[in-house]
């Protein structure tokens, strides 16, 4: 199993909308990087979704239900999606200073490529992450 973080504004598709809908298609991908990290992902593979610029921190968790495919919104070849699947919401939102605050998490990508928008987890750092939001 492989772990990964996705942002999103929440204007634009916040937590409490992707539960309403159930299941969506994460769209709008236009890095390179992020692009190959949606590529690596596999069906049941663990996802932890970031409220970016309001909030900053992590509200939840997804599951990958559909491997890449092409972009629907673009007819750009280059560009895919996955479909993901809410699971669990965090009884703690796990905010971006809290991360960075913690000696365990100094390496994560989120430090470290704040402008990545989908990025891999350790299999440490998302646990870490997970305890913190479920109050483990």
């Amino acid at each position: 199993m492989n772990y990964f973080l996705v942002k999103s504004e929440p204007f634009k598709y916040s937590w409490e909308q992707f539960n309403k809908d159930g299941e969506t298609f994460w769209d709008g991908v236009r890095n390179y990087q992020a692009r190959n990290n949606l590529k690596a992902m596999k069906k049941g593979d663990l996802v932890l979704f970031y409220h970016s610029n309001e909030g900053k921190e992590i509200v939840g968790m997804a599951k990958v239900v559909k491997e890449f495919y092409q972009d629907p919104t673009t007819e750009d070849e280059r560009w895919v999606v996955v479909d993901l699947a809410p699971v669990e919401t965090f009884k703690v939102p796990v905010t971006l200073e809290t991360i960075k605050a913690d000696p365990q998490l100094q390496d994560i990508a989120l430090v470290r490529q704040g402008r990545l928008s989908v990025m891999p987890l350790k299999r440490e750092e998302f646990d870490r992450l997970v305890a913190m939001g479920t109050g483990e």
